[in-house]
């Protein structure tokens, strides 16, 4: 894993938010994108060398709106870019640790994504990213 390519906050609302956390980091949100397969808009904003993903279900039985029912807003999930998704989730899997999708996704930001379960990872939800090329 290189660095973490970004954390995950779950809201209920991207509009509010992109208010709220254009206050906190005193600059706007670069990109806003929805992604159909997911159930879910995205909204990114860089701090430094960081970015922060806000994370709206824009279906009721997406991961965001249950992750939201049952625990409310916050952070979701942290994300880390890899090299080579397929590699790095093959030896995750080999390591012990549950793979929730085997075979990379299209996710936001012009990424491949495979998730971790967080009963393997002391609670936390990893995302594996690899930049599409």
């Amino acid at each position: 894993m290189n660095k973490i390519e970004h954390i995950g906050i779950a809201v209920k609302n991207i509009d509010e938010s992109n208010s709220l956390f254009t206050k906190l980091f005193g600059e706007p949100h670069y990109k806003t994108e929805t992604v159909e397969s997911e159930g879910v808009k995205t909204s990114f904003f860089k701090v430094g060398d960081n970015k922060i993903e806000l994370l709206e279900a824009t279906k009721a039985d997406s991961p965001i709106a249950k992750f939201i029912d049952k625990k409310g807003e916050g952070i979701h999930h942290i994300a880390f870019d890899v090299d080579d998704i397929e590699l790095e989730a093959k030896r995750l899997k080999e390591e012990g640790f549950i793979v929730l999708n085997e075979i990379p996704k299209k996710g936001a930001d012009n990424k491949l994504i495979v998730f971790l379960h967080p009963k393997t990872t002391n609670g936390v939800l990893i995302e594996l990213c690899q930049e599409i090329i």
